[in-house]
C-alpha cells in the first residue's frame, strides 16, 4: 500500500492526513494549533508541521507528501536563509495604504491585466511595499519570499538556515504552484509556462526596493523531492486546494465560509476585473479560479 500525506497548514492551525494513494482511505491524522494574531514567526507554524506530522504517525512509510494553506503571508528571508521578520498574515491590513499608493501609481487597469489583480491589504506586494516604507532596514536585507506553505515545503524537504538543516540555505530550492502565486500580485497567470517562471519582475522590484530569489513554480503534475528521496507535490493555495478537494468543474461555484469568506468558480480562462471585485487567480489544476473574498466571515 503507498502512502501519501497531505498537509492544510491554515491560518487557525495544521492538520495532516495520511491516505492509501490508491482508494483515497485516511490511514492516520494528526493536528497542531497556530498562534492567534495577524503576524506571526513562521518558526511557529514550522513547530505545529512536525507536531502534527509526528501526532499522524510520523513519515517513516510515507511515499509522497504535499503542502497547501493560507495565501498571501509574507515569509522574507535573508541570504542565509533566515527569517527577517515575523511573518504578516492574510488578514493584516496595515498594508492598506501601500496597496493604494500602488494602484495610484499604476492604475487598476494596467495591474489588473498584468497580474489578475487589483492590490489590496491582503496581497504579498502590499506587504513588501507596507515593508520598504515602514522597516526599511529589513527590506534592504530581503534575498528571498516565500509564501506560508512555500516556507514549510521547503523546511520539511530538509532546506533551512545553516545549522538548522539538512540541506542549507539553498534558495534557489523554494518551490511553489501556480494558485498561490497568482495571489502575491506580481505573477501573471498568463505569461506562466513550463521554464517561464511568470514573474512580473518590474512589479515585485518597485515594491520591494530591490530584486531579490522568488519560489519556482511548479506546473500541477510536476514534482520535486525531499531529502529522503520521497516525492513532493506542488501543494496549492486553500481555496484552489477546496476546488480541487471537492471536484469543482468548469463552471462550478463554490462558497467557502472560514476566518475569511470566498465564493469562487472554476473557469477555463482568466479573469480580468479592473473594479477589484473579483481577483483572477489561477487554480490547483491548470485553469482558473476567479474568486471574491471577504477578510471576515465566520
Amino acid at each position: 500500500m503507498a502512502l501519501v500525506m497531505g498537509v492544510d497548514s491554515s491560518t487557525q492551525s495544521c492538520k495532516v492526513v495520511v491516505t492509501d494513494a490508491a482508494s483515497g482511505a485516511v490511514v492516520r491524522e494528526g493536528r497542531a494549533a497556530h498562534p492567534d494574531g495577524t503576524e506571526v514567526d513562521p518558526a511557529a507554524w514550522w513547530d505545529a508541521l512536525r507536531e502534527a506530522i509526528v501526532a499522524a504517525g510520523g513519515m517513516d512509510d510515507v511515499d509522497a507528501w504535499s503542502i497547501g494553506g493560507q495565501q498571501h503571508g509574507m515569509v522574507a528571508l535573508d541570504a542565509e536563509g533566515r527569517v527577517i521578520r515575523d511573518a504578516l498574515l492574510w488578514n493584516d491590513t496595515r498594508s492598506a495604504d501601500a496597496a493604494e499608493a500602488l494602484i495610484d501609481e499604476f492604475g487598476a487597469d494596467s495591474l489588473a491585466e498584468r497580474t489578475g489583480l487589483v492590490p489590496v491589504a491582503s496581497f504579498t506586494i502590499t506587504k513588501l511595499r507596507w515593508l520598504r516604507d515602514a522597516e526599511p532596514e529589513n527590506a534592504a536585507r530581503v534575498a528571498a519570499v516565500a509564501l506560508p506553505h512555500d516556507w514549510l515545503t521547503w523546511r520539511l524537504r530538509g532546506f533551512g538556515p545553516a545549522g538548522e538543516s539538512a540541506r542549507g540555505p539553498v534558495l534557489e530550492e523554494i518551490v511553489t504552484d501556480r494558485s498561490d502565486a497568482s495571489g502575491t500580485g506580481y505573477w501573471s497567470p498568463e505569461a506562466w509556462a513550463p521554464g517561464v517562471d511568470g514573474y512580473d519582475r518590474d512589479l515585485f522590484v518597485w515594491a520591494l526596493g530591490h530584486d531579490a530569489v522568488l519560489p519556482r513554480v511548479l506546473g500541477p503534475a510536476e514534482w520535486v523531492t525531499d531529502a529522503d528521496g520521497r516525492r513532493v507535490a506542488p501543494g496549492a493555495g486553500d481555496n484552489a486546494g477546496a476546488a480541487l478537494g471537492v471536484g469543482a468543474a468548469t463552471g462550478d461555484v463554490v462558497v467557502s465560509i472560514g476566518t475569511s469568506g470566498t465564493v469562487f468558480a472554476v473557469s477555463a480562462a482568466r479573469t480580468v476585473d479592473p473594479s477589484g471585485t473579483v481577483a483572477g487567480f489561477a487554480d490547483a489544476d491548470g485553469g482558473f479560479l476567479p474568486i471574491v473574498v471577504t477578510l471576515n466571515a465566520a
